[in-house]
C-alpha cells in the first residue's frame, strides 16, 4: 500500500511541476534526477511517468530518461475542434435539463471568482477558476461519455495554457461569455448557450494557436 501512495505522490507532484511550467514542454530529464527532486526513489517516479506518459504528458525514452511532451499549434487545434464541438453539446443539454438556480450556483460561483481575480490582475486564479466553469458545464450536460472524452483532454489544454497565459490579452471578453451561457442556461435557452460557447472556445483555439505557432513550440 506504502508503494502505490508514493507512485499516487509522485504522480500528482509531477503533474504539478509539468502544469507550472517547471519541467517544460520538450525538455528531457532522467529518473534519478526527478526521484532526487521529489526525495523517491527511482521505482516510484518510473511508474508514475507511465502513468503520465499514457494522458500523454510525458514521453519515456530507452537511455534517455523522460521526456516532457512538447505541445504543438497543430495538436492543440485538434484538441480544441473537439473540445468545442463537446462543451457546446454538453452547454445546449443544460440549458434543456431545466435547472433551479441552487444547481447552477456552482457555475455562478465560478464566473464570480473569475471576475475577482481579473479585476486584481492574478491570472493563475483566473485560469484556475475558468478550469472549474468548463469543468462544471461537462458534469451538467450529464452525458457521461463525454465527460470522459472531455477529461482526457483537458489536460494537454491547461499545459498549452499554462504556456501562454501571460502572453495573451486580458481575457475580459471570455468572463463575458461564460456569464451569457450561465444565462441561458439558466432560462432554458439550449440554442444561445450551445452558439455562445462555441464561439468563446473558436476564438480561444485560434488565440492559443496563434500564440504556440509564434513561439514556436512545436512538436518533435
Amino acid at each position: 500500500m506504502g508503494a502505490m501512495s508514493n507512485v499516487e505522490r509522485a504522480v500528482s507532484a509531477l503533474r504539478q511541476m509539468i502544469f507550472a511550467g517547471e519541467l517544460p514542454p520538450g525538455s528531457d530529464h532522467l529518473e534519478t534526477e526527478l526521484a532526487e527532486k521529489l526525495g523517491m526513489s527511482r521505482t516510484p517516479v518510473r511508474e508514475a511517468a507511465l502513468m503520465l506518459q499514457a494522458q500523454g504528458l510525458v514521453e519515456m525514452r530507452p537511455r534517455r530518461g523522460i521526456r516532457i511532451t512538447p505541445v504543438s499549434a497543430a495538436d492543440m487545434a485538434e484538441i480544441y475542434d473537439i473540445l468545442t464541438e463537446l462543451e457546446s453539446l454538453a452547454a445546449a443539454r443544460a440549458a434543456e435539463a431545466q435547472y433551479s438556480k441552487a444547481d447552477l450556483a456552482n457555475l455562478a460561483t465560478a464566473i464570480r471568482d473569475m471576475d475577482g481575480a481579473l479585476a486584481r490582475d492574478d491570472l493563475r486564479a483566473w485560469a484556475e477558476a475558468d478550469d472549474r466553469f468548463h469543468r462544471e458545464l461537462v458534469r451538467l450536460g450529464r452525458n457521461a461519455r463525454l465527460s470522459m472524452v472531455v477529461s482526457v483532454m483537458r489536460d494537454q489544454v491547461r499545459r498549452a495554457r499554462a504556456t501562454t497565459l501571460f502572453m495573451r490579452p486580458k481575457p475580459k471578453q471570455s468572463n463575458e461569455d461564460h456569464r451569457v451561457v450561465y444565462q441561458a442556461i439558466a432560462r432554458g435557452d439550449a440554442q444561445t448557450a450551445h452558439d455562445t460557447h462555441h464561439a468563446h472556445r473558436q476564438a480561444a483555439r485560434d488565440m492559443l494557436v496563434a500564440l504556440l505557432e509564434k513561439h514556436q513550440f512545436h512538436g518533435l
